[in-house]
């Protein structure tokens, strides 16, 4: 499949009546794994989980670490990828572009909360960068309205991540990003607001279960760092067991590496 009909393909997903559940990887094997599970139709790199591989940060990681690391993953597996590209980087539009380059057909891209008017030019610029691709590239518009407004309400909290999204779809976003705990109530302001198939949003503990999501017209559903953080915590307990009680590797694990 080349990277027009992936590209296709993922804005399909995210148009879809049924809630698109990527579950996020941070690097080949991860990738290669979900990828081969029944039903997984996409991917989507978690960049928290791809800094804390790396020793970075999150939010520090470089640019051309990413893209390396994503270019491996396009290339080992058969669904298409959307790449969590931290808020940019210094050129949006370029780094889309780049993105391209290593054949990956969406991505997450955060506002920070900046300025309004800085967080839309972004957003254009980043549209504008996989126009000049002729790629049909789903960006997901991410707003930290929920995660960096700790001290505001919940109705001021939805109405900023209205603004905000509201904005960026105009500009030629695919999806608005809203991470956070979010009840039902937001959730279903947020999509009233925006339009059903236009919200994405994150699984934490605590969260509304993907079934759920989808009836109230949620777009897509990621798992964040999560998901290495489940696999961290598999591997120190099974370290703490071997080491300090006398355990044995499950018989049976597959090799999937």
């Amino acid at each position: 499949m080349d990277i027009a009909a992936r590209a296709q393909t993922l804005r399909d997903l995210h148009a879809a009546p049924d809630l698109l559940s990527v579950v996020n990887v941070w690097d080949v094997i991860s990738a290669t794994t979900v990828a081969g599970v029944s039903g997984v139709k996409a991917l989507a790199t978690a960049g928290h989980s791809i800094a804390a591989t790396f020793g970075y940060p999150d939010g520090e990681v470089p640019l051309e670490t990413t893209l390396d690391l994503v270019g491996r993953i396009v290339a080992a597996v058969d669904v298409p990828v959307s790449a969590d590209l931290d808020n940019g980087y210094a050129d949006p539009g370029e780094t889309i572009r780049r993105a391209i380059g290593v054949g990956v057909v969406g991505a997450n891209m955060e506002d920070r909360l900046v300025p309004r008017d800085e967080a839309v030019a972004r957003v254009r610029a980043a549209v504008r960068g996989a126009e000049a691709e002729g790629v049909p590239f789903s960006l997901n518009a991410r707003t930290d309205a929920f995660v960096r407004m700790a001290d505001a309400d919940q109705a001021t909290k939805v109405d900023e991540a209205l603004a905000r999204g509201r904005a960026f779809l105009e500009e030629g976003a695919t999806t608005v990003f809203v991470p956070g705990l979010l009840d039902e109530s937001a959730v279903t302001a947020l999509v009233e607001g925006l339009g059903p198939q236009r919200l994405a949003v994150i699984n934490v503990p605590g969260s509304l279960p993907p079934s759920r999501l989808q009836q109230l017209g949620v777009a897509r559903v990621s798992y964040g760092p999560w998901t290495q953080r489940v696999a961290l915590h598999a591997l120190q307990r099974l370290a703490d067991d071997l080491t300090n009680h006398d355990g044995a590797l499950p018989p049976g694990t597959p090799a999937l590496n």
